[in-house]
Order: C-alpha cells, then sequence, then structure tokens
C-alpha cells in the first residue's frame, strides 16, 4: 500500500514537472542546442570524410605560397610574386574602399533626396519620387551593368577624354583620372590640426545647441567653424613648413602619365550601389521626418524658430531616433552588395580571393570560411558603431 502510494506520489510530480513552463522552456532550449551541436558535428565530419576521399588536405598554409596573378587595382603594393595572404589583403582593401565611400555618398545624396521630396516644390517634389521608385524596382545588378556597360565603356577614347576639371580630372573608356597630392613629412602636423578642428567643432556645436536650449541666445557655430577649419591648419601649414606637391594626370601618346587612375569597374560599382542605396535610403528619412508630430513644427514656429533652426533643433533630432535603424540595414546592405563586383570585374575580396584564389589553390573550405568571417566582421562592426549612435540619441524620459 505505501509502495503504490509512493509511486503515484512520483507520477504526480513527474506531471507537474511536465506541464511547468519554465522546465519545458529549458527542456526544448537544451534540446535544440544538442541538435545544433550535432548537426554541426555530422557537417564538419561529412566535409572531413569528403575532403579525405578526395586526397585533399586541409590548414591555411597556402597563404604563404605565391599567388602567381596580376590584380589590376590594389591600394597597397602587388605583384606576381606576391603570396595569397597579400591577395587577401587586397580584396579586403578593396571592398573597404567601395563600402566606405559608398555609405558616405549614399547617405548624403540619400538624405538630400529625402527632403526634396518633402519640398514644397512641386518640381522637385516630383523628381525626387521618380527617382526613388525607379530605382528602388530595377535589380542592383542590371543597375552595375549599365554604368559598366552602357555608360563607362560608351565614354571616348584616351586621345577624346572627358575634360570634367580644367587640367585636373579626366574621364574615358579607362576610367577616372584625379590629381595626385604628394605631402611632405611636415604635411602630417596640417592633418593633425583639421583632426583637432573637427572634433572641436564637434563639442562646439553640442555646447551651442545646449546654449539656445537653455538661453535662447544664438551662437554664430558655422561662421566659427569655417574660419576655424581655414585659419588653424593654414597657420600650421606655415609655421610647420609643410608642402604639397599635386601630380596632374598628363596626356601622353598613348594614355595618362602621373596623377591617380579609379578603373571603370570601380566608378561603376561605386555609382551603382550609391545611387541604388539612396533611394531606400531618402524614403527611409522622408518616413522618418513626416513621423515627427506636426504639433511639434507648430510649437517650434510659436517660439519664433527660423526654418533652419526647426530643421535643426526640432524636427531631425526626433526623426533621426526613427532614421537610424533602417538606415542601419542600409549599410549592411551595402557592404554585402558589393560582392556584385565581380560581374563586372573589380578586384573585391569575392573576385580576386574568393575567385582566381580559390580556383588556383584548390582551398575551398578555408578561402570560403575567411571571406564570410571578413563578411561578417564589417557587419558586425557597422552594427555596433550604428547601435551605439542609436542609443546615444535614443529618447530618454525625465
Amino acid at each position: 500500500m505505501a509502495k503504490s502510494q509512493e509511486q503515484l506520489q512520483q507520477r504526480r510530480s513527474l506531471s507537474s514537472l511536465i506541464y511547468d513552463p519554465q522546465f519545458r522552456s529549458y527542456a526544448f532550449q537544451i534540446l535544440l542546442l544538442v541538435v545544433l551541436v550535432g548537426f554541426g558535428w555530422w557537417i564538419v565530419q561529412n566535409t572531413i570524410a569528403n575532403l579525405q576521399a578526395q586526397n585533399k588536405t586541409t590548414g591555411f598554409d597556402f597563404l604563404d605560397s605565391t599567388a602567381g596573378f596580376d590584380i589590376g587595382f590594389s591600394l597597397i603594393p602587388y605583384s606576381r610574386a606576391s603570396t595569397y595572404l597579400d591577395v587577401f589583403y587586397v580584396g579586403i582593401l578593396n571592398t573597404l574602399l567601395v563600402a566606405i565611400t559608398g555609405i558616405v555618398l549614399a547617405t548624403m545624396l540619400g538624405f538630400v533626396i529625402g527632403i526634396a521630396r518633402l519640398s514644397s516644390n512641386w518640381i522637385i517634389a516630383r523628381l525626387a519620387t521618380i527617382y526613388i521608385e525607379v530605382i528602388r524596382n530595377l535589380p542592383l545588378l542590371l543597375q552595375l551593368f549599365f554604368w559598366y556597360f552602357a555608360v563607362l565603356k560608351s565614354m571616348p577614347s584616351v586621345r577624346d577624354s572627358l575634360e570634367i576639371i580644367g587640367g585636373s580630372v579626366y574621364l574615358n573608356n579607362r576610367g577616372l583620372y584625379l590629381p595626385d597630392p604628394n605631402p611632405n613629412d611636415a604635411f602630417m602636423w596640417v592633418q593633425i590640426a583639421v583632426v583637432l578642428v573637427l572634433i572641436g567643432g564637434f563639442f562646439l556645436q553640442r555646447w551651442s545647441i545646449r546654449r539656445v536650449e537653455e538661453t535662447g541666445q544664438r551662437f554664430p557655430y558655422i561662421p566659427v567653424f569655417i574660419g576655424l577649419l581655414i585659419v588653424v591648419p593654414t597657420l600650421t601649414w606655415f609655421v610647420t613648413g609643410a608642402a604639397l606637391d599635386v601630380n596632374y594626370p598628363e596626356l601622353n601618346r598613348f594614355n595618362f602619365q602621373g596623377g591617380i587612375q579609379l578603373p571603370p569597374e570601380f566608378v561603376a560599382l561605386l555609382f551603382g550601389l550609391v545611387i541604388y542605396t539612396a533611394a531606400f535610403i531618402a524614403e527611409i528619412v522622408r518616413a522618418g521626418i513626416v513621423s515627427v508630430s506636426s504639433g511639434q513644427t507648430e510649437a517650434a514656429q510659436s517660439l519664433g524658430l527660423k526654418d533652419r533652426d526647426r530643421l535643426n533643433l526640432v524636427v531631425i533630432p526626433q526623426a533621426m531616433r526613427v532614421i537610424v535603424p533602417p538606415l542601419t540595414s542600409q549599410y549592411l546592405n551595402l557592404t554585402k552588395n558589393s560582392s556584385l563586383a565581380v560581374a563586372i570585374g573589380y578586384p573585391d575580396i569575392v573576385n580576386v580571393f574568393m575567385g582566381t584564389a580559390l580556383n588556383q589553390s584548390g582551398k575551398a573550405v578555408e578561402v570560403i570560411f575567411m571571406t564570410m568571417a571578413v563578411y561578417l566582421t564589417f557587419s558586425l562592426l557597422t552594427s555596433i558603431i550604428m547601435n551605439w549612435y542609436n542609443a546615444r540619441i535614443a529618447l530618454t524620459e525625465r
């Protein structure tokens, strides 16, 4: 009798444990973890077995081997005698060049188009709307083909180059030619002066905004900042004896000599990414501005704030809280979309490392793993920076 009662009590405790939500939550999480670990282990073992069956070795020793192929565009010294590790570095830097430049230009263009769509001028607003709706609904790869094959490859030959800025910038079917600045060692102090003025300008802007909020007195921030940005580096230039020699591109018999040459693949990729991403950013900016209550603008008008102050002090700060999260996604998309460079031959990491280097070395697992790690690192760093900025501008209750 006592034994049967003890068994009944155990069944009841087991039944109550099964129906306990907290226990089931932990049990399902542990089960899912076990399944994922088991699946990962099976993938690893299956990969190793397949590589052994094909008599292929694993490891990263191939990175020290000679690559044996040229790369048309590189930010660091590179030759056929360089290693696969150098190819990896070249691919990373070329990808970063497109991604960072594209993010900056797409943000500027996107904000301008987004604000233009809300313009009271009917023509400007409709042109901005047409731009957004057309560009957003065309595939990015198709736009890259358009810029590369239909625009840049149709440019004049070297002898008939388009002179964009007199004697300084030229555009032809071989790319964009820019002046090449060559500073001396003392010019480093001018650069440091510019950075210090920019940092000081950031804190000066925060102080001027706080002053307006507390006292209502305006501080001429923009003229003061521009003056500092001109005067301080100029004084540093003369005091330190800095010099900057500019090497301009000059047309010889068959090609330009001197200056910086940006290949058409880079220009087409940058144009395509910037114009495509800016259309999405413009719509994000428009939505963020519209999300600000009209009562906020009316209150700013009742305080006598000018249009510029209403936009800078009232509308934009509140709109940024709505703009930043989707803006982060667009930055991530631009970075990852840069991998489409392989379609037009720009030597990014997918093209030169996951393409040519993989085919020559045969190290598919290692090369793909390293490439995935690069894009994952880029995305995580972008997310961390944007999340930090989003936390700074988040609305805090008093």
